[in-house]
């Protein structure tokens, strides 16, 4: 038999494709030449209009996302999530631009409510799945390529504590599930701050609405996914010192050697 893993995602792409090459092609692609020259501006280029560059900022995630999962044959549940932001992305797009080329006034709101909705749902389906077979903390966080699990809980039946170990795999679900809440409320509130003062019928709406979506994306990276891996990261050490006070066990030895 082989032991060829398969393929992995490369990170670096997965950041450029998903991330920075979208908020790119939004920021400096979606102006419309037509306007530009009536406008007495100069179109470059590069200029290829808001409704071309919403595609390609939508087409390129969406692309590798399936490309990844035809590569790498695993599914992989925030890779899909991230699918699914994309297609609720486009399809709210579609609905929130009109014709002649305004955009309907509630945007800052729909596109708010949209980028919340996501983290919302993972933070409810992590709670729970707490009493589940396949708890989504043991997925994420608490699983067998980070921590020793079977000496863990051998150690955890040789004692009789049974009933603190689910107290405590309890808190880090919920600690766990409060950085995804915690993302939804961000995200609502940085759609409101890029959206404050969008003018819904200007001549350019379109191009306005592109740009803001861009730097929601961009900032939303650095703004919310920082604090959320800080938090998370709070949780694993909480998780372990709570091992730790329970089993007797070491650092190192609650934890797989890397």
């Amino acid at each position: 038999m082989s032991d060829k893993k398969a393929p992995q995602e490369h990170p670096l792409a997965n950041i450029l494709i998903n991330v920075v090459i979208p908020v790119l092609v939004l920021s400096y692609l979606s102006k419309d030449p037509a306007l530009q020259e009536k406008l007495g501006k100069v179109a470059r280029p590069w200029h290829i209009g808001p409704v071309y560059a919403m595609a390609v900022a939508l087409a390129l995630p969406l692309g590798y996302g399936i490309w990844a999962f035809i590569k790498t044959r695993k599914f992989n549940l925030f890779s899909a999530l991230g699918l699914i932001s994309v297609l609720l992305s486009g399809g709210l797009t579609i609905y929130l631009w009109n014709k002649d080329g305004t955009v309907k006034p509630n945007a800052g709101l729909l596109f708010g409510i949209k980028e919340a909705l996501i983290p919302l749902v993972l933070g409810i389906a992590i709670l729970t799945s707490h009493r589940t077979a396949s708890p989504l903390i043991r997925v994420f966080l608490y699983n067998d390529t980070i921590f020793d699990i079977p000496k863990i809980e051998n150690r955890v039946a040789e004692i009789s504590a049974q009933p603190a170990y689910d107290r405590l795999l309890l808190g880090a679900t919920k600690l766990f599930a409060t950085s995804f809440f915690l993302s939804s409320l961000m995200n609502l509130g940085l759609a409101q701050w890029f959206f404050r003062g969008f003018d819904a019928n200007a001549v350019d709406a379109l191009e306005k609405y592109n740009t803001i979506m861009g730097s929601i994306t961009g900032w939303g990276f650095a703004v919310i996914g920082v604090p959320i891996l800080i938090f998370l990261f709070f949780t694993l050490r909480r998780l372990l010192k709570g091992l730790e006070n329970l089993t007797g066990l070491k650092e190192d030895e609650l934890m797989l050697p890397r």
